[in-house]
């Protein structure tokens, strides 16, 4: 059983998690950092999937380990009566249920949002699933790739080729589905402490996505779709981009505005290139940011990653090293933050976490 740390924001909440691989469980994980007492929900036989979902170590994956941390666990059949009748009564005591079967599965078992707010008024269930609780695609199958490409950001994430490149941050799950899930949950949450009646969540992460894809929709305003890899913010000018190191690394120059471009062109000793930038009419995507490219290109591959990191740390200018996760985590930024922690896993040993990222003072 874990600690509930009585001093956090959700200390005395209550959720109950049916969901499974990682939306869901990254969203209640989250909640339990914030100190809610999580209740997940597996049925007997293999649980979640995410338990065997990539190597083993002894017992279940590392996958697993990563977005369940601080939860309880109970096993229950829902389709089986007295195991459901088990269920009710534990939301007669909860304030949240999260659920990311597809739509119409909880009716189907007698859970659905009618019974379960009969049973607590002040209940808030959310529903995490691909395309929402309703909608021409409400049934069908789905995965990040799927919803990320139908809401125009896959299309976007390319390099100059116009492939799409795959992330290995999952914007749909993640974004998408626990990002928005927890905001929709604390909103009701917020609503029922100050005296409202429970309410139920539909998370679409589809439409989440969606929802995000901002700079895609400036675009469309300004008269048509974005080039992948040729706007902005995705390689169309030079003092936002990414510059291969003689070693095979990669530095990423964050000179968005002029003074920091500027800045930089000291540091690479260049000031010849200071007047020719995005804000003083060049052309995003043009020939001239090209051209800028492809000398920043061959400058970059001069020096190592260890060292131009030491060129530009005295300089103010938005440039640094693109980290691998596992220097990431030795880094001293997320060392003196206590991001990077060793943690222990009952069954697993030892293991590398990163903590939730908001820090409360009182």
């Amino acid at each position: 059983m874990t600690q509930q740390d009585p001093s956090l924001p959700l200390a005395g909440i209550r959720v109950l998690d049916l969901t499974r691989l990682l939306p869901g469980p990254a969203a209640t994980m989250q909640l339990a950092d914030l100190g809610a007492d999580i209740i997940k929900i597996e049925d007997p036989g293999p649980g979640d999937y995410a338990r065997a979902m990539g190597p083993v170590r002894k017992e279940v994956s590392q996958f697993f380990v990563a977005v369940n941390r601080g939860k309880r666990f109970v096993r229950l059949d829902l389709k089986d009566a007295a195991q459901r009748e088990q269920l009710l009564a534990m939301v007669e005591q909860a304030d949240v249920l999260v659920e990311s079967f597809r739509p119409g599965v909880m009716d189907k078992l007698g859970l659905g949002w009618d019974v379960l707010r009969a049973r607590n008024p002040k209940l808030v269930m959310c529903a995490i699933s691909g395309y929402g609780q309703d909608g021409p695609y409400a049934m069908l199958a789905g995965h990040d790739i799927n919803y990320i490409g139908y809401a125009g950001m896959l299309d976007q994430n390319a390099g100059p080729d116009g492939r799409p490149a795959l992330p290995n941050l999952q914007v749909g799950d993640l974004l998408g589905g626990a990002q928005t899930a927890l905001q929709g949950i604390l909103a009701a949450l917020v609503a029922v402490k100050m005296g409202g009646i429970g309410r139920f969540v539909d998370v679409s992460m589809t439409d989440a996505v969606f929802a995000n894809n901002i700079m895609p929709l400036v675009a469309v305003n300004n008269g048509g779709d974005a080039a992948p890899g040729r706007d902005l913010l995705t390689g169309g000018v030079p003092c936002y981009n990414v510059y291969r190191t003689s070693d095979g690394r990669y530095m990423a120059v964050g000179a968005l505005e002029l003074k920091f471009w500027q800045g930089c062109c000291d540091v690479l000793q260049r000031p010849d290139l200071k007047t020719r930038h995005w804000q003083l009419g060049q052309q995003v995507g043009g020939a001239d940011a090209l051209a800028v490219q492809a000398e920043l290109d061959a400058i970059f591959a001069q020096r190592t990653l260890a060292q131009w990191t030491e060129a530009f740390a005295g300089s103010d200018c938005c440039v640094s090293p693109i980290l691998r996760t596992s220097e990431a985590l030795a880094h001293p930024l997320f060392q003196a933050r206590g991001m990077a922690a060793r943690a222990l896993h009952e069954s697993e040993g030892e293991y590398w976490s990163a903590a939730g990222p908001l820090k409360f003072k009182a």
